[in-house]
């Protein structure tokens, strides 16, 4: 029989990790790994994925779990003696928004997942106490949503307003990983725990049959990379902008980010010139580039506020973020409020998907079709069903069920009239459109 971990036992251990760590707010916290036991394993492995792809050693969670307590015990022996190796991750491509180009992601084994998501368990207490509010990117308790929820609220009180659109060119595959090892360091300072962290950032990449040895970067769809990258990224920009570059400024100022994604906002647009002025070095300082295209300076003005400066970097326009168009529109009420509409890429991208998915399996039962398409849209809903964005989910839904007629027709060239499938539609409709993130807060108002 299994052991089962007690989620409250864990809760316990890392609230006195959470006190420790604020009892030294600037020292290096030692004896941490001893928190790591069987429970903790177990526990970590109940929260780590089980239906992702293998990895190099191409074991599935089946398999480990069939000898689940002796593959644990093991794993906690040679993680606590340092004679734990980290398997190289396996590197596969997937398609990016445009669908032409291909992006890297990292497979580790399952067993790497387990051990870094039992780390993960043990830092986060730790720099939970240091993060800033303007981070909101894989943290506990924090989310996308949230992170468009505080950007929307900074912007709406101001009748003029400049953002910087910020973009790291390759952030993940760039970190320095001598900086980020410096970084950690200062908090940390328990042996085994560094040495963990050391290999997975040393581990190889394998790419079919090439093995090869980056010298830089953070390991890809590991778990711990993100918040490595929130580490890095808090040093980089959330306390410097906080700390050195907002007592600097004239007007009011805000920053929200989310993992390697940020905007940030300015009352005034003196001071989101200098700040713009100034970003490339700061970022160059720790090895990383931003974009020259992506990242811009824009000004986002309510339509028809008072003497607005028409000589600043443009009329008002729209931008996005996290899959989000942000622009001004007029609310029911006739008011003017920052609306939010899923982005043109994302929009494609999963028409795209769902295009795909409807060629692969267009031979498949009908009714299976029909389940399965149900489960993309309510999953589309549940990230891009906010409020505002009606229209664009009404088309989502709209082009789901035209490319789905269009597949069940040329399987095997049959006619399928318009006015038939919407019967079929009428009898078993597809979900409806679902508002389910009702974040305008402020909407009674408007």
């Amino acid at each position: 029989m299994v052991g089962t971990p007690s989620p409250q036992t864990i809760s316990t251990k890392q609230l006195e990790l959470a006190k420790r760590a604020e009892r030294y707010p600037h020292e290096a916290l030692s004896t941490l790994a001893h928190f790591i036991d069987l429970d903790w394993l177990r526990e970590a492995y109940r929260r780590t994925r089980k239906d992702g792809a293998p990895g190099v050693d191409g074991q599935v969670s089946a398999e480990y779990e069939a000898e689940l307590e002796a593959n644990l015990s093991s794993l906690l022996d040679r993680f606590k003696s340092g004679r734990y190796r980290a398997p190289p991750v396996k590197r596969v491509y997937i398609p990016k928004g445009d669908g032409k180009r291909l992006r890297p992601i990292g497979i580790p084994t399952l067993e790497d997942k387990v051990l870094q998501r039992a780390v993960v368990m043990i830092l986060e207490p730790l720099y939970e106490q240091q993060f800033l509010d303007s981070s909101y990117g894989f943290r506990p308790g924090r989310s996308a949503h949230q992170a468009l929820d505080a950007l929307w609220q900074r912007i709406m009180p101001l009748a003029q307003c400049w953002l910087i659109e910020l973009d790291i060119e390759s952030f993940f595959d760039r970190v320095d990983r001598a900086l980020l090892r410096q970084m950690v360091a200062r908090r940390v300072g328990d042996g085994v725990i560094l040495r963990a962290i050391g290999k997975w950032l040393q581990a190889g990449v394998l790419e079919g049959t090439q093995l090869s040895y980056p010298d830089q970067g953070t390991p890809q769809g590991g778990v711990i990379s993100p918040l490595l990258a929130n580490i890095y990224l808090h040093e980089v920009l959330d306390q410097w902008f906080e700390q050195d570059v907002k007592p600097r400024l004239k007007g009011t100022s805000f920053m929200v980010r989310y993992a390697d994604d940020a905007v940030l906002g300015f009352e005034r647009q003196d001071d989101a010139e200098r700040v713009f002025a100034v970003l490339a070095k700061r970022f160059e300082k720790y090895a990383l580039t931003l974009h020259p295209q992506k990242t811009r300076l824009i000004a986002l003005h309510r339509p028809g506020s008072i003497d607005r400066d028409r000589s600043g970097p443009g009329e008002p326009r729209s931008f996005d973020f996290l899959g989000f168009t942000l622009y001004w529109g007029r609310s029911r009420k006739g008011n003017w409020v920052v609306r939010r509409k899923t982005a043109k890429n994302r929009l494609s991208r999963a028409l795209r998907a769902i295009e795909a998915w409807c060629r692969r399996h267009r031979h498949t039962p009908v009714r299976w079709q029909h389940e399965q398409l149900s489960s993309q849209l309510r999953g589309h809903y549940a990230y891009y069903g906010m409020t505002g964005n009606g229209r664009s989910l009404s088309s989502f839904r709209h082009h789901v069920e035209r490319i789905w007629r269009k597949w069940l027709r040329r399987r095997s060239n049959a006619k399928l009239p318009w006015a038939r499938f919407s019967a079929f539609l009428q009898r078993d409709p597809l979900p409806p459109v679902r508002v389910v993130h009702s974040v305008y807060r402020h909407s009674a108002r408007t």
